[in-house]
């Protein structure tokens, strides 16, 4: 087990530093194969310790890291089943977009740097999968985070794709902050920082203080899953290259933050306060993310504001104490959200470099079957339809909050179920508008045998999309919930509140979908010829880029602005170039008494000895 977990994490990091060494002279293919059997290597240890895995956690150590003062950090993971399905769904899907992205990546000059960042990105995700001591885990925690930075940014020739990347960078180290002072917190009580340990002395903190770490890492949570109100950098980071948007959205960056609260979960037992906002805050999200997918033209973009809905349900499930339940749907997240956002880059390519859906049309559903099929397959999944794996794994999520005694999940119930209404609606818009629409200016279609090759890793995720539910079925089905089965003992048992709520969850989802989609049919049918509504609110993010440019960034700019205009030119550049100009007169004075001519040294003697003389006069005596 221990060398399968170093393996694990080794392999992708090899990877990473042969593609910085040697990825320039191997060529592309070269470069393109180990970077791909970096990541296979990984998925192939995570399902070997997945295979050996017990109920009992496995802790393991490779040694120190530092100490100072009694406290001592390690190389320690933690590893169970919640860490094993985790470590196997990240390697998988990371597995496929790197298949996916030597064909997408086929022309760019920059091959190799974007294959060592994508194997890096998959090391610090699995860092923070498996990582027991939290400063391990704060290192891949910031490790993803350059990561996103570098491909988010990573076609730096234009301004706004560094923008973009500053943009995730900044927002996320914000909500960084609420991991150091958990972190902080931990160590002075504890003196020393790991899950294993947390989860130990949690019963020990008082009600306050389990509240204020928890309130800390929620915080950090927010930041890194692009939660309300953090959420403003991920439509952004649709900059970089779409399988990056693919890895970003489905195995790491955005899941890492809902993560990290299933791993707090003996934690949070200690501080309902914390789930109760969390699953309030996702709620709230989840409407959030679906009402702005709803004003938008770019593919990219609706799938981006579709990972915060959706990522939403995630963190009502967590918030509800559900652990299986956000597991489960960051799985069938993790498979369709990828297979639809690599349509898309298909899609993008397939047009032309176009992203506008109402530039596409039924001509790209003609030329691509296979591509219409695949996307709708992650459609399906997404929208709900019944008996996709979204359909089940959101449902889960939704009989959570309906089963919960604490009223603020009753809100968080009406928030999701409006949600899953409007996420039906966005998602047919979407598929009608982008394969069925003959728009009156359509992109010209491109013909290339890659792309059709670049379909071939999409085929596996659209069965997962589809039929992934049947892993963990709802009890009324009378089906085995294997998922819950197998992580039964490091999670609690489903409560028969939840059970008893699923079917009328699961009723009324079918029915939200089915819904949504004769709603976006009505509209967006192609015998009515749609046509994008104009940019309001909706396309803007319901005004939150504004907002915080108006209230924070523009306070921030004019202090800043007065902090180098008023205080560093004015007064201490000015008072330092006074200071200079009067020295320079002073030196010059005292030179032109030096100036070689009797009479002028004569004068300043007699001065000098004035001076003396008036202060002797005044009163001087030795004493």
């Amino acid at each position: 087990m221990d060398a399968a977990l170093a393996l694990m994490l080794l392999v992708p990091l090899a990877g990473a530093v042969f593609q910085a060494v040697w990825g320039l002279s191997a060529g592309r293919r070269a470069s393109a194969v180990i970077a791909a059997a970096a990541v296979a290597g990984a998925l192939a240890a995570a399902l070997y310790a997945f295979a050996h895995c017990g109920i009992a956690p496995t802790r393991v150590s490779f040694g120190g890291w530092f100490s100072f003062a009694g406290f001592s950090a390690a190389f320690s993971l933690l590893y169970d089943r919640v860490a094993a399905v985790m470590t196997v769904t990240v390697t998988f899907t990371a597995l496929l977009i790197h298949l996916y992205s030597a064909g997408y990546m086929r022309e760019d000059k920059s091959f190799s740097r974007y294959f060592c960042y994508l194997n890096l990105f998959v090391f610090f995700m699995l860092l923070i999968a498996l990582a027991d001591d939290l400063l391990l885990l704060f290192m891949g925690w910031e490790g993803v985070g350059f990561c996103s930075f570098a491909l988010i940014g990573f076609w730096h020739e234009e301004r706004k794709n560094v923008n973009a990347g500053v943009k995730a960078f900044i927002t996320t180290r914000i909500g960084d902050l609420g991991y150091v002072a958990a972190l902080a917190m931990v160590v002075g009580i504890f003196g020393e920082a790991s899950l294993s340990g947390l989860a130990a002395g949690a019963e020990k903190l008082s009600p306050g203080m389990a509240a204020a770490i928890g309130f800390c890492f929620l915080f950090a949570a927010l930041g890194k899953s692009a939660q309300l109100p953090l959420s403003s950098w991920l439509p952004d980071a649709m900059a970089g290259p779409t399988p990056v948007s693919a890895l970003i959205h489905a195995a790491t960056m955005v899941t890492a933050g809902v993560y990290l609260l299933m791993r707090l979960d003996p934690l949070l037992a200690y501080a309902p306060s914390v789930g109760a906002t969390a699953a309030l805050l996702g709620g709230a999200t989840a409407l959030y993310g679906a009402c702005c997918a709803l004003g938008q033209r770019d593919v990219k973009r609706i799938l981006a504001y579709s990972t915060i809905s959706q990522v939403g349900y995630m963190f009502l499930a967590a918030g509800s104490a559900d652990v299986t339940g956000a597991l489960f749907h960051l799985q069938t997240h993790a498979f369709f959200k990828s297979l639809l956002f690599m349509c898309a880059g298909i899609m993008i390519q397939a047009c032309g470099e176009e992203h506008d859906i109402f530039r596409m049309g039924a001509h790209l559903r003609r030329r691509y079957p296979g591509l219409f099929t695949l996307f709708t397959c992650g459609a399906a999944a997404l929208a709900g339809l019944p008996f996709t794996s979204g359909y089940f794994s959101k449902g889960r999520t939704l009989a959570d909050a309906l089963s919960h005694p604490d009223p603020v999940f009753l809100v968080a119930f009406a928030l999701g179920t409006l949600a899953a209404l409007i996420t039906a609606i966005y998602v047919f818009r979407m598929y009608f508008v982008a394969f069925f629409a003959e728009p009156a200016d359509p992109a010209p279609l491109h013909s290339d045998p890659a792309l059709l090759k670049m379909q071939l890793p999409l085929w596996p995720l659209a069965v997962l999309a589809l039929f992934y539910g049947f892993v963990n079925p709802p009890e009324f089905l009378h089906l085995r919930a294997w998922l819950d089965h197998y992580l039964l003992g490091v999670t609690g048992p489903v409560p028969p509140a939840v059970e008893h709520a699923e079917l009328f969850v699961e009723l009324l989802d079918g029915l939200l979908a089915l819904a949504g989609l004769t709603i976006a049919w009505g509209l967006y049918r192609p015998a009515r010829r749609p046509e994008p509504a104009p940019a309001g609110m909706l396309t803007a993010g319901l005004g939150l880029d504004a907002l915080y440019l108006k209230r924070l960034a523009a306070p921030y700019a004019r202090l800043a602005a007065f902090a180098w205009r008023g205080i560093d030119e004015d007064v201490l550049d000015g008072a330092t170039a006074a200071l200079a100009s009067g020295i320079d007169g002073l030196s010059g004075a005292v030179a032109r008494l030096g100036n070689g001519r009797i009479a002028a040294s004569l004068l300043t003697l007699f001065a000098a000895a004035a001076a003396l003389l008036l202060w002797v006069a005044t009163g001087w005596s030795p004493s």
